[in-house]
């Protein structure tokens, strides 16, 4: 009967031995297609490494960094929050995925306003929405910042970010005061002289709102470059990384091969 159970036990050691190892196995295949740009074949290795191991943290968050390097929004979004159920015990892990998930829906609201190509199979979504991932963009940057208070670059993005929401609510209020305005006008019986004033009035207005349009315009501008450059950056680092663990390890061979 113990040895029954001994080898029980060794078979199912062994098996779980073997799927950690295909996890191992899809990640670093991941990690090799992420880095040369090869977004698909990333997900797919990321995915496998899911099947084997629904628990694996670092598959997870680096398949939400794929979705969000093809663009698919939604789908980055569902997989940062399904890695912060898995992560719960490193804040900076915590705060990277929270600042991502706020540089997602950043990008769901530049989209929305035509300034990138919406991917194929996605359809625009309506000015509701659009509001709602600004906000949802700002409460995921002070979720970053609340496990990361050092983190300058998130901070900045929170600032404009609630700049922009500022921007958004002064314009609807202008548009209601407009409609009010105008309600008044067509109760108006003499319109000759209240007419010009109105429509200098009107055309100031315009002006003010086109401006504020364009600052928050500006400002979205700004951190989609900042938040590009980081990406950029990170993947410099990576690229260095390996030349130098490349460089070591021949080092490694060399001395090596003397000693014999």
């Amino acid at each position: 009967m113990k040895k029954t159970i001994f080898i029980t036990l060794f078979i199912l050691i062994a098996i779980s031995l073997s799927a950690q190892k295909e996890v191992r196995k899809a990640i670093r295949s991941g990690n090799s297609a992420y880095n040369e740009q090869r977004y698909g074949a990333a997900e797919a290795e990321y995915n496998k490494a899911l099947k084997e191991n629904a628990g694996s943290k670092e598959a997870s968050f680096n398949l939400a960094n794929t979705y969000y390097k093809q663009q698919k929004w939604d789908e980055a979004v569902k997989e940062y929050q399904h890695y912060l159920t898995l992560e719960n015990e490193d804040p900076d892990k915590m705060s990277s995925a929270w600042s991502n998930m706020g540089n997602t829906f950043l990008k769901k609201k530049a989209n929305e306003k035509g300034q990138m190509p919406v991917p194929q199979g996605q359809q625009p979504q309506q000015p509701q929405q659009q509001a709602d991932n600004l906000k949802l963009s700002m409460e995921a940057y002070k979720n970053a910042l609340r496990l990361n208070p050092k983190d300058d670059q998130t901070r900045y993005n929170l600032a404009v970010v609630q700049k922009m929401i500022k921007d958004q609510q002064d314009q609807n209020k202008d548009q209601n005061k407009d409609q009010k305005q105008d309600q008044n006008k067509d109760q108006k019986q003499d319109q000759n002289k209240d007419q010009n004033q109105d429509q200098n009035k009107d055309q100031k207005q315009d002006q003010n709102k086109d401006q504020q349009n364009q600052m928050s315009q500006d400002n979205m501008q700004q951190i989609l470059q900042a938040i590009e450059q980081d990406e950029k950056n990170t993947q410099e680092r990576v690229k260095q990384a390996k030349a130098q663990e490349r460089k070591q390890k021949n080092e490694n061979n060399r001395k090596q091969n003397k000693d014999w």
